[in-house]
């Protein structure tokens, strides 16, 4: 937990890596946030710890497919889960959407996770290839009343069946992704049957999956949920938990099923020696494969290769690995991404920015830091990496990225 928070927050019962705070500060104006040290997420949603926890061999890498992941909440949650040398792919099928879920990937500063923009049935391509599925299928949000008042104008009847209509095809769509004995974790932010009970019915009916059960503590306020067949989910009402409105149920996928290999037709283009030398000056590449697409270079986990360059033949990656930076003239110009990674060798030039001066980088505007050496460096706020920065004789080049900026005013 972020020293800023340490006294003012409580433990979320059904999530040790999540915390209550007290009060709300303003996370824009954190630099600690846009360092990527903490997510900000709705608590209830925090349950899917309980079906990693309880359902999944943690023990051993997994293959885990986040299916409807943005803007990225669950898969940062599941990121710091899962163990050691598991691959993580998090789709989101609106293009603009799947680039906010681009940035919260890059920076949380996980390495082994492939961000796709792909529509679901596109996976079934995919057959048992995922030992984990999760769906937080797109609903009609009664479960966030509370929360976002637009919400009660947007809702109606209609849309909640159209939404159910639109649950079931995903699942249809994505199943055969699954492998066999696989969990899929399905979840929805929304009170109505139609979305919850009901899909419950149709997964085991329609899908042959076998329900499975979680244990849950009394005092966590979470609420069992019986479908007409005898299927149990678990819900979150805001006047028992402190959290919003939410669903989840898990399931066992039953079926057999043919699990499709990680055959490369083609491999992916490599950096030359001379490139992985230039990079090497940067970050560690020890374990990891340069990637060389154009001038840009991305950095693999040697364990995740195959199945990166598999699933780079078949869906739309957007990001992969950890974007080490461009080649510019013979020369690697570093990336936003490869500053947040943790990868960057210890020699690399730090500059300490005061919170002031943090705030300023983040919001591109001028500041000075004198009698820095010139050159590139870290941008360090509190330790914590925030980006690159080249220092130049009487001005500091922000290398910040523009779409990520601070618009507003502190």
């Amino acid at each position: 937990m972020p020293a800023l928070f340490a006294g003012m927050a409580d433990t979320i019962p059904w999530a040790n890596l999540g915390y209550y705070l007290q009060q709300r500060p303003s996370f824009t104006f954190d630099p600690l946030f846009h360092a990527g040290l903490y997510y900000v997420q709705e608590a209830s949603s925090m349950f899917l710890s309980q079906a990693l926890l309880q359902l999944a061999d943690l023990s051993s890498p997994l293959k885990v497919l986040d299916l409807c992941a943005s803007p990225g909440g669950k898969s940062t949650h599941l990121q710091s889960m899962l163990p050691p040398g598991s691959l993580l792919v998090s789709n989101e099928v609106i293009r603009a959407r799947a680039n906010v879920l681009r940035d919260n990937i890059v920076k949380w500063g996980a390495e082994q996770v492939v961000v796709t923009n792909n529509d679901p049935k596109e996976f079934s391509a995919l057959s048992g290839f995922f030992d984990v599925l999760v769906v937080d299928a797109p609903c009609s949000g009664s479960g966030l009343f509370r929360r976002d008042p637009e919400a009660i104008s947007e809702w109606s009847l209609n849309n909640v069946q159209l939404c159910s209509q639109r649950q079931q095809r995903i699942l249809a769509d994505s199943w055969a992704a699954l492998k066999e004995d696989g969990l899929l974790i399905y979840s929805t932010c929304s009170y109505s049957a139609d979305e919850d009970e009901a899909i419950m019915d149709w997964i085991t009916q329609e899908l042959g999956a076998e329900n499975c059960m979680l244990r849950t503590a009394y005092g966590w306020g979470v609420v069992e949920s019986t479908s007409p067949r005898g299927n149990t989910g678990f819900r979150f009402w805001p006047d028992k938990v402190e959290g919003e409105g939410f669903f989840m149920a898990c399931f066992r996928k039953r079926t057999c099923i043919e699990e499709v290999r990680s055959k490369v037709r083609k491999s992916p283009e490599t950096a030359t020696k001379a490139e992985r030398e230039m990079v090497a000056r940067w970050m560690k590449t020890e374990g990891r494969t340069l990637i060389r697409y154009q001038q840009t270079v991305y950095a693999w986990p040697e364990e995740c290769f195959t199945d990166f360059a598999f699933l780079l033949e078949r869906l739309r990656v957007v990001y992969s690995g950890v974007k080490a930076g461009e080649l510019m003239r013979d020369k690697l110009v570093p990336d936003h991404a490869l500053a947040l990674s943790g990868l960057v060798l210890a020699q690399i030039p730090r500059m300490a920015l005061s919170r002031e001066n943090a705030i300023r980088y983040l919001q591109r505007k001028e500041f000075s830091l004198p009698g820095v050496p010139t050159g590139w460096a870290l941008s360090v706020y509190n330790e914590n990496a925030l980006g690159w920065m080249n220092v130049l004789p009487g001005r500091i080049n922000n290398y910040y990225p523009k779409e990520l900026r601070i618009l507003k005013d502190n």
